[in-house]
């Protein structure tokens, strides 16, 4: 196999790293610091400088980047969103559930639209983060946890209990979706394991810790497949690729007139009805102080909302091999022939004719193929961020992402030719 393009480990040591929301703005974080970039804090007063980079985050899962650009602030400015939630599972307040023969579970719920028989029988482990007591009661102290290590599975029922299995198998998401992390036979060791591994883990007082965010997560990395190392397969791909390629652009992009800005929102897996997520006006209150605080006022904010453009990036199904029938017969993107335009009629996606054509535009600026996508008329599509945005904000934008296989599956498979296409695109667009 090939050695991959550096923007492709580049994404695989991205992958391998933000292993759930918390963990991917933290990532984020991270490098956008090593950048340059500053944090600001929401609840204090901000001045802005031109040509000078800044970020915020919300809830520690969601993060807001931005250059301001050199010109007056009614120019505008040029949006790639995207979210750092994807399907699976999230570990329950008092989670430790004893078995018979002192197996020790940890009780989970379902976080979105999993498929659920894709999660059998993989190394899983834990990350998220972890509220410890603080100073007072208003004010509790974050701290992000991985545990690198596999510490869980969740084991199939062999098939000679359930001979029918190949022939569909309905899923209990509460009786056979629950994860082992040890064989104990000490119910009093047991009752409180979660809470020692993570005061160990964070080397803590157990007594300290107040309540947590944690998710399961598939312990294997990212691998290249193919005869020509084409194609890569990791867990949450959807959407975190996108997340990957919007950073990506943003921090290769050149400065200009208009303010470049990455949104990184949360719960589009839910519905993104949380404060973190796209249906707040976390975005509208966001352009709106970075307007003022360059000096804008009220008329120059709404003048800015309608000369600004925004690319909202979430994952598209790619042609299946094995079900052609599936997908629209003159609309199924190909996995490596470019990013995908997603179009649809009942409105569930933001784009129309003027932003796909701006969009298209950008593609062949930037030297890259360009795709659409839109549902077979006897299938229900869902909708993204795009869609939900506009319901705060009055944007011009496009809904887009990469072509991928096997969309909400503990593991799925892209093209690394379509993810270098689209920081190609998305870096033009900074550009423009």
């Amino acid at each position: 196999m090939r050695r991959p393009p550096l923007e492709i480990a580049d994404l695989m040591q991205f992958m391998d790293s933000a292993v759930c929301n918390f963990l991917a703005v933290d990532t984020i974080k991270r490098r956008l610091v090593d950048a340059g970039f500053t944090q600001l804090d929401p609840t204090a007063p901000w001045t802005l400088e031109r040509s000078r980079s800044y970020f915020i985050t919300k809830n520690d899962s969601a993060i807001f980047a931005w250059v301001v650009g050199d010109g007056d602030p009614a120019t505008g400015v040029k949006i790639i969103s995207s979210h750092s939630d994807s399907p699976g599972f999230r570990i329950k307040p008092n989670a430790e559930m004893i078995s018979e023969g002192g197996v020790v579970r940890l009780n989970t719920e379902v976080y979105g639209g999993p498929i659920l028989y894709t999660w059998f029988d993989r190394p899983l482990s834990l990350a998220g983060r972890v509220m410890l007591r603080g100073e007072d009661a208003l004010h509790p102290i974050t701290e992000i946890v991985k545990f690198d290590e596999p510490l869980l599975t969740i084991p199939h029922l062999a098939i000679h209990f359930n001979r029918q299995v190949n022939e569909g198998n309905p899923l209990s998401r509460q009786r056979d979706m629950i994860p082992v992390i040890a064989l104990h036979s000490s119910p009093s060791d047991s009752r409180y394991l979660l809470t020692d591994l993570l005061s160990t883990e964070l080397n803590v007082n157990p007594d300290d810790i107040l309540d947590y965010d944690l998710a399961l997560y598939d312990a294997t990395p990212s691998v290249l497949i193919g005869v020509d190392s084409e194609m890569i397969t990791s867990g949450r791909l959807d959407d975190l690729s996108m997340v990957h390629a919007s950073m990506t652009a943003l921090l290769d992009s050149q400065q200009g007139e208009m303010t470049r800005v990455m949104a990184v929102f949360d719960n589009e897996e839910t519905g993104s009805g949380t404060k973190q997520g796209a249906a707040s006006p976390v975005l509208y209150n966001l352009l709106r102080r970075i307007n003022l605080a360059m000096g804008g006022d009220e008329e120059s904010f709404l003048r800015s909302i309608d000369s600004s453009f925004m690319i909202s990036a979430d994952n598209a199904h790619g042609l299946h091999p094995n079900y052609p029938d599936k997908h629209d017969p003159t609309n199924h993107p190909v996995l490596g022939s470019g990013p995908v335009i997603k179009i649809n009629a009942n409105c569930k996606y933001m784009t129309d004719a003027q932003s796909a054509a701006v969009f298209r535009s950008i593609c062949e600026q930037a030297g890259v193929p360009c795709q659409t996508f839109v549902n077979h008329s006897d299938s229900a599509g869902g909708s993204t961020l795009g869609n939900i945005l506009t319901s705060q904000i009055d944007l011009k934008g496009v809904d887009m992402g990469a072509a991928m296989w096997a969309m909400h599956s503990c593991r799925e498979t892209a093209s690394t030719r379509d993810h270098s296409y689209i920081i190609k695109a998305f870096t033009q667009f900074y550009n423009l």
